[in-house]
């Protein structure tokens, strides 16, 4: 692209034909403050919070949704420009409550910061707050529409980055509210709780539903044997809230953490990884070889199967029926290791701490998630809650010693914790459908055609001579198109473009969840993503069929693979979901 010239505050700077001031500031070292911005959302410049002033312009423009031109002259602080930007913030205190103290944000909320950083003390005008009524008729999210600053990033994540239209702007001038589309309840709306509403709001105005309370009260009770397991994407982000890195590899500390808030057993979803890769392989090779239907279509997304039973129910027979790795786990742990450990099902309390509050949802989904006779997992709190336990336990999370996985259920293979990532599952089950076909491993076990941060990506794979077409899709938004291409080919009575499908509903994957800690970018993302391949390229074992104790539990419990066993505790079925429930 073409370069340009510009200078900002005095400081030549040269960026290509098209970068906003803001992003052209940046490059210089130099701040401006933002609150409705969001690096994975187009500019819509609704706070004018990031005003500033360019020579020969009687109007201060909106940096966000500008772009820098040649020979601009950019100031982007003076006294004026100061005074203007605590004006905007005192207007949005004025109708936004003062209750930082009962907010879940508090402490890492976007308009407390810059509250912080402009010295506000009081507001001049007066208040105007409106008694709107909290939504928490999900259980996985709840809107507290009295705090939205209608910055307007929720809407346009629903909308544009999910295509899911859940949320909108209803009314107009100092009536207008953020709504479930429609004025009904978020849970009677076309929510599929994937929570990137949550992740990207900058205050509280969207949180996920917190249950630690229930997890502390259920670990206080004696009389239950208290069963914890973490997903692969948790590990890569916990860090982050006790002021690392992203992609810091946590693993061995969370195990210690788990076992300091006092938890009986401590196991990983990585193992029920292997495990889903084992039914899920299997599923497709027989699919594929048998002539069932294709393409085959992951299923260990709760958001993405919300989706496809309210949006794309044509597709319901292509879904694998394969349960996710947090439900295998929890049938495994109320069923397996309760007969092995001499427990009874009903005596145990099984916790999943997940990147996503749709697992919250997808604890009771339908009732296959009782295959043990119980609620396999009994409940699932996101990355963020199981920090605040961590906190509240008065753990120093940065200086605990690395400790393991109770073994019956925490062992893993490099498979099993890609899953954290977009093209992950489809990796890890190519690199165990190979085996499956051919009866040899591969050599080369990285997929790199199914990784990135590319939204559709698809290839061709060559299993000795067998060709396999294969198509990975992550946030919502892109999938549409995806299965119309499907459509089109089955409608004009041609082959299906593709044999094998993985969509995850969250950008970069399960790294990207709604339940990871506030502020992540794709930049933020590539460091968590880099994380999970450093857990894969570091394990001993690097496909799930290699992973001893899966070998063992198919020996002394399942039987094999899609066995009728292993049917009815670890598979599933679907149904279609009304978009707007009645």
């Amino acid at each position: 692209m073409n370069k340009i010239e510009l200078e900002i505050n005095g400081i030549p700077v040269s960026v290509e034909a098209g970068t906003t001031i803001l992003d052209a500031a940046k490059q210089v070292g130099v701040k401006i403050p933002t609150l409705c911005y969001h690096s994975d959302l187009e500019p819509w410049a609704a706070c004018g919070i990031c005003v500033v002033k360019v020579e020969g312009s009687p109007k201060m423009l909106r940096a966000c949704a500008t772009a820098a031109a040649p020979g601009m002259k950019i100031i982007t602080h003076d006294p004026e420009i100061v005074k203007v930007r605590r004006t905007v913030l005192e207007l949005t205190l004025s109708t936004h409550p003062n209750d930082c103290l009962q907010c879940g944000r508090n402490g890492n909320c976007e308009l407390q910061t810059l509250s912080e950083e402009f010295g506000i003390r009081d507001v001049p005008y007066e208040e105007r707050l409106r008694d709107l009524p909290v939504d928490n008729s999900t259980g996985s999210i709840v809107l507290n529409p009295e705090k939205c600053i209608s910055c307007g990033r929720c809407t346009q994540v629903c909308q544009d980055m999910q295509n899911v239209w859940a949320l909108e702007f209803i009314g107009r001038g100092d009536d207008t509210r953020m709504a479930p589309a429609a004025d009904v309840s978020l849970d009677e709306s076309p929510c599929i709780k994937c929570g990137q509403c949550s992740a990207h709001c900058p205050v509280g105005a969207i949180y996920e539903n917190d249950q630690t309370r229930l997890v502390w009260n259920a670990i206080e009770e004696n009389k239950k044997h208290c069963v914890v397991q973490i997903a692969p994407a948790v590990r890569v982000a916990i860090g982050e809230a006790f002021g690392m890195e992203p992609g810091e590899l946590m693993t061995g500390q969370l195990y210690a953490a788990l076992r300091r808030i006092g938890f009986d057993a401590i196991f990983d979803t990585n193992f029920s990884a292997d495990l889903t890769i084992l039914e899920e392989g299997s599923e497709f090779v027989q699919r594929f070889t048998e002539g069932g239907v294709l393409p085959q279509i992951t299923s260990c997304c709760p958001a993405w199967t919300d989706y496809m039973e309210k949006y794309a129910t044509d597709f319901i027979p292509n879904f694998s029926s394969a349960k996710s790795p947090q439900q295998m786990l929890g049938a495994m742990a109320k069923t397996y290791y309760a007969e092995q450990s001499n427990i009874e099902a009903k005596d145990m309390f099984v916790v999943s701490v997940m990147p996503c509050t749709a697992k919250k949802f997808e604890v009771n989904r339908c009732e296959s998630m009782g295959a043990s006779g119980f609620q396999d997992v009994d409940l699932s709190i996101t990355t963020r809650e199981l920090a605040r336990m961590i906190k509240q336990a008065g753990i120093d999370f940065k200086t605990l010693q690395e400790e393991k996985a109770d073994s019956l259920l925490g062992e893993y293979s490099g498979a099993g914790t890609i899953f954290g990532v977009t093209g992950g599952v489809m990796e890890a089950a190519l690199r165990s459908a190979y085996f499956l076909i051919t009866k040899e491993d591969l050599e080369d076990v990285n997929f790199m055609d199914v990784r990135g941060m590319e939204g559709i990506k698809a290839a061709e794979i060559d299993i000795k001579g067998t060709r396999v077409r294969i198509a990975v899709a992550h946030q919502m938004g892109h999938v549409e198109a995806l299965l119309d291409t499907i459509r089109a080919a089955k409608e004009n009575g041609e082959e299906t473009p593709y044999h094998f499908i993985e969509v995850m509903a969250c950008r970069g994957g399960c790294i990207g969840g709604g339940g990871q800690p506030h502020g992540a970018t794709d930049e933020i993302r590539a460091k968590r993503t880099a994380g999970i391949y450093t857990d894969d390229e570091k394990s001993v074992r690097r496909c799930s069929h290699h992973n001893p104790m899966i070998t063992k539990i198919y020996k002394d419990f399942l039987g094999e693979p899609m066995s009728h066993k292993a049917h009815e505790l670890l598979h599933t079925g679907y149904q279609e979901r009304k978009v707007y429930k009645k």
